[in-house]
Formats: structure tokens, sequence, C-alpha cells
């Protein structure tokens, strides 16, 4: 037996010997593609086992998360931080080694994987990076990115979308390692799918490569190198057996089935191997050889590295020193009248100057105006370009934009309107969770859009947008809170979005940076002592204020809060004097359905929201029809306190 063979073989028994210790896990897919990531690793995989920082390595997605047990198991073989122990805590509360890859847990992991199709896109966005860095340098990098996906990620519509704008971008060095075994969990795969996935990815144009035997490791090894070759983008088809060796082998059954302890000495003696959670020293050995080629390479590359650090890194300018936050609100001063989206416009493009920013839209560059004025197209021929011409792809967007920001080296953005974010609300939730330098860039904050309608009013959007855990969703009414949430985005690299205005803002002075930094504060107010509290983000500030005109002779206090978030992480001190100590009256005015606003006016607040889907029509119309107009909600406010 060769050591290729033997190697494989021990791979698939500590595989399937994970999943069952595990009491649950995938046995199927981990062990019918053995063969596949055994091949990429043995040799072509340029990785780094020390960890996720040799800028050059290839990134390596495994889209199917759930045959995470073999990722696992691979990464132990070649080197790479995770024990023997780590293994036998596969799926346990808190181990290293969890049902689904996850970013930041340990090395070798490029991006949380697990909802499927969405590594896939993750890829794209690693390739595109890629693309970008080797236009800064071919020499120094050059590296390819490679993608495990089943039958399931391909279904998926953010595949498909991420794919088809691959093919357009001539990414050749992605690589797609295609699982193709033709069972999903509910059975074949001809239940729900009979397309010829070979025609379909060379109409996106795509170079296809068939393997008829996916469970060969000498065929998934050659299979491979023709496709390094390719100026196109490439999918291996890998025809393989789910849970090949096992009892349910072939069959759904195989899906998400550990094999009992019967069943597995029967599988590992079928194999020829007895012992247990064990890689004999031949092994270990041979793939320690991969991973001493490796650190060699990372070595000689270093040295090169040194020699262009300077010119390489003026490039990719990172100069956060020379960026004033407080002179970007007074260049906005000096333009009054503009909408949000225009002065988020002039933010970008000011930070850009120090700053790497690189995304695009969804075709709605014109409308949103998140574009940089000097950045040119990121095109097949031009990978120097930072604006990048996404089509009407949401879905496939924001998983993209998550594979750049984790390629590193870039403020990765994505924009569409608010009402749109939904597509994209998978992307989002990926991001949060792996807390990944990416903003988001939404426009038409509110239902005073008014003639497109429902569809493109957003009512709901925000208040899921502020439910992600560890997104930060700012709603700016001012240029400074609009200055403030990129502040945060580039400061803080962190998940972020911006929901902004089509409507002007005015008034540019009322606040300033330091105030908007956090995250809540008083914007205005009337009278000589306060006896009404008003709370309200984004467009509704100024309709607030001129309520707290119209109720003068009570006084009125108006709290602008861009981000409820950071608002409440301040201290109870600065809290204390934003707010009145005991009003008679706390109301919040917000043209979404969030019920947030009751934490800051309790139980017998005034809530001023909306709950239902409004009309097509003129913007102010519908508005003011929905109730969000002076004298309507100063006469709501003064029917609550019986006057």
């Amino acid at each position: 037996m060769n050591i290729e063979t033997k190697t494989l073989n021990y791979l698939k028994a500590m595989t399937a010997e994970t999943i069952s210790n595990a009491k649950s896990g995938h046995t199927g897919s981990a062990l019918g593609g053995s063969s596949i990531l055994l091949a990429l690793f043995d040799n072509h995989l340029n990785f780094d086992a020390s960890g996720n920082n040799w800028p050059n390595r290839d990134r390596f997605v495994m889209s199917a998360g759930h045959a995470s047990a073999l990722l696992y198991n691979t990464l132990h073989l070649y080197g790479y931080d995770i024990s023997m122990d780590d293994l036998k805590n596969f799926r346990k509360y808190d181990s290293r080694t969890p049902g689904h890859p996850e970013y930041g847990i340990v090395p070798g992991v490029e991006t949380t994987t697990g909802p499927l199709g969405q590594g896939v896109a993750n890829a794209v966005g690693l390739a595109i990076a890629a693309k970008k860095m080797n236009s800064i340098n071919p020499t120094l990098f050059n590296n390819h990115t490679y993608c495990y996906a089943g039958d399931g990620c391909l279904m998926e519509g953010v595949a498909m979308e991420a794919c088809s704008l691959a093919g357009k971008l001539c990414l050749n060095k992605l690589i797609l390692l295609y699982d193709d075994n033709g069972i999903t969990l509910d059975g074949e795969k001809v239940l729900s799918n009979n397309e010829n996935m070979a025609k379909k990815f060379e109409a996106m144009g795509w170079n296809v490569i068939l393997v008829d035997k996916g469970n060969d490791y000498h065929d998934c090894a050659k299979a491979i190198s023709k496709a390094k070759k390719s100026t196109l983008p490439t999918i291996i088809i890998f025809k393989t057996v789910i849970g090949i060796g096992t009892v349910k082998q072939g069959t759904s059954g195989a899906h998400g089935y550990p094999l009992s302890s019967e069943e597995l000495l029967a599988f590992k003696k079928s194999l020829g191997i007895t012992e247990s959670f064990y890689y004999p020293d031949d092994v270990v050995k041979h793939c320690n050889e991969a991973k001493r080629n490796n650190d060699k390479m990372i070595a000689d590359w270093n040295k090169v590295y040194a020699k262009h650090k300077d010119e390489i890194e003026s490039q990719l300018k990172s100069n956060p020193e020379e960026v004033v936050f407080k002179d970007i609100v007074k260049l906005l001063s000096e333009k009054p009248d503009m909408a949000g989206r225009d002065a988020s416009n002039v933010v970008l493009n000011e930070l850009s100057k120090s700053y790497n920013f690189f995304g695009g839209t969804a075709d709605l560059a014109s409308s949103t105006k998140a574009f940089l004025k000097d950045g040119g197209a990121f095109s097949k021929d031009n990978a120097k370009g930072n604006n990048i011409y996404f089509g009407i792809r949401e879905h496939a967007m924001g998983s993209i934009v998550n594979g750049i920001a984790l390629y590193g080296n870039f403020f990765a953005f994505d924009s569409t309107f608010v009402s749109f974010s939904n597509y994209m609300f998978p992307s989002l939730r990926m991001r949060s969770m792996m807390n990944i330098p990416a903003l988001s860039i939404f426009t038409h904050d509110s239902i005073n859009i008014g003639e497109d309608g429902p569809t493109h009013q957003p009512i709901e959007q925000i208040t899921q947008l502020r439910s992600f855990v560890g997104l930060q969703t700012f709603r700016p009414a001012t240029y400074a809170e609009v200055v403030s949430g990129y502040k945060y985005f580039v400061t803080k690299k962190a998940p972020t979005v911006l929901a902004l205005t089509k409507s002007k803002i005015s008034n540019p002075k009322l606040s300033t940076i330091e105030r908007a930094d956090r995250g809540g504060y008083v914007i205005y107010e009337t009278g000589t002592k306060q006896q009404i509290e008003i709370y309200a983000s984004g467009t509704e500030v100024y309709l607030a204020m001129k309520v707290a005109d119209e109720l003068n002779h009570m006084g009125v206090r108006v709290i602008s809060v861009p981000n409820e978030k950071i608002f409440d992480s301040q201290t109870a001190n600065y809290k204390a004097k934003v707010m009145l100590p005991a009003p008679v009256l706390r109301v919040a005015i917000e043209a979404t359905n969030d019920n947030v606003w009751y934490k800051y006016i309790g139980r017998d607040g005034l809530l001023l929201n909306i709950n239902e889907y409004q009309y097509s029509g003129n913007g102010t119309e519908v508005y003011e029809k929905a109730g969000f107009e002076v004298k309507t909600i100063a006469s709501k406010i003064n029917k609550k306190l019986k006057l």
C-alpha cells in the first residue's frame, strides 16, 4: 500500500471516528470528499500552518461546512494547531472544533460556513481581493482560492449569483471543488434538480473539468493541476459516493449519520485500521513534508516582501493618522442641503484618500451614491479598479463583500436601498458573527420616498438591522452623524450599516462629531424648562424639532439617537445629562415598526411609529397620511397629556 492510500484510509477512519465520538455530524460528505481534500493539501495548497497570517497563502473555503470533521482532521494532519483532544471534543460545548467551521477559532478556517452557498460567494470575494492584490504586485501576490462545495451549495441562489459574477470578472485563480454525489438530505438530487451543471457553468464563462472517479486520490490531484493552468475560473465536478465504504454509502441516510460503535469498527476494519484517534508516524511524516515545503516557501517570500514592503504598503493606503474627522464635518457644513446619501458620498471619497475602500452597489451607484469618483471600475481588464459593479445580485453582493473583508487589506463596502437589505440578511448575519470590517451603505431610509410604493418604503428593515447581534446600525440625521458612522467603521474595523436619507439634511451645524459619537445626545430644546422629551433618528429628527417648536410653550427636549447600542453603552452619568430626570411625557417618533424606543420612553410613553404598509404617492403626502406631520403629532401628544 502506497503512502497516499494509507494516508487517505486513516483520514477516512479518523474522520468517521471524530463524528461517531460526538454522536452527531455528517459522515456522508466528510468521507465522500476526503480524497479531494487530501489531494489538495498534499499536492497543491500553499498553506500557512502557523495561522492565517501569510498574505499570499492560498485560501481554502469549505462552503459545505457540515463536512467540518474532514477539515479539522486534515488541518490536524498538516500541522495546524488542532490537537487530537480537539478532535475528540468535536461538537462539544465551547470546543475549538464546532459543528460547522467558525472563523477566528482555529487557523485554517478562512470564513464561517454552514448556511449553504455562503461559502461559495465568500470564495468569490476572496478571489476578487486576490486579483486586486495581484495587480499591485503579481510576483508577491498570486494565490489561488479553492472552495469545496456540494450539491446543496450550488442549488442556493447566492452561489449562482456569485459564480455568474466570477465568470464575468474572469477570476482565473478561483477553483471550485464540486463534490457531486447526487444526494441531498431528502433523497436523490433528481427529486429537486436535473440541470446540467457543466453546461450551466460553461454558460457563465467558467472552465469545466469532469472527474468520473472523484474518490480516486490521483485523479483528484491531476484535475486540480489542470485547473490551475486555466485562464478562466474553474469548476471541477467530482463524481463521488456519499459515505463511501459505510453501511449507508450512496444513500441520503449517510448525510447526517454518525456510525454506531459496531459500524465504525467494521468500517475501520475494511480499511485495515484498528487504532482509535491515531495517525501512524509514516502518515504524519508524509503530511509534514508538505508543511515543511510550505514553511520554506513562506520564508523565501518574506525575504522578497521585505524589499518591496514600503512600495506595497503605500499602494494599500493605510494613513489613519492623517484623517481629521472634524475637518470632514466642516467640509460638509460648507455644502448645505445635501441628502444623507450625498453626504455619504463626500465622506466615502474623503476617507478613500487614507483608507483602501473597495466595493460597490447592486446596480444603484447613481442612486445610493456609494461610489469612488476616481476609483475606476474593477473588471477583467482593470484589477486596479475600486468600484465593483455587482449587478442586481444583492444576495451575492453581501457575501462577496464578506470575502473581500476576510482577505484583509481592504475596507469593503456594499450598497442598496434599505428596503432591499432583506436580500442580504444571511450575509449580514455572517459578518456580524465573524466581526469583520464590512460596511453596508443603505439609502432611502424612510417611507417619504413615496412614489415607488410600499415595496420600496422601509418599515420593518431598520428594526431587523438593529436586531443583528454585533452589527452596528447608524440612522444619521446630520452631517456629523454620517461622519460618525464612517468613523466607527474605519476605527473599530467592525461590521457597520449606514441607513441614509434621500431627503435633504438642513441645519448642518446642529451637531458635532463628538456628540454624534455618543450614539445619542440632545440636539434641540425649546422653552426654558423642558417637560417633554422626544427621541428620534434619521429623517424623523427634523420632524421632532418642528414638533418641539409647535409645543414650545411646554418646553421640549429632542434627543437624536443615531445608534441606540452605542448610546446604551455610555455611562450612567452621561445618560443622566441627556435624559430629563422626570419629564411629564416621553415620546419617540420613527417611521418604522421598531419597539426599541420603549426602553427610553417606558410603558407610559408615547410611541409614534408605523405598523402598516403605505401607498404609492407623493412622498410628503405618504409621510403625512401615515401620521408624520407636525400638527397630527402635536395633537396626539396633547391627547396623551389630556390637554
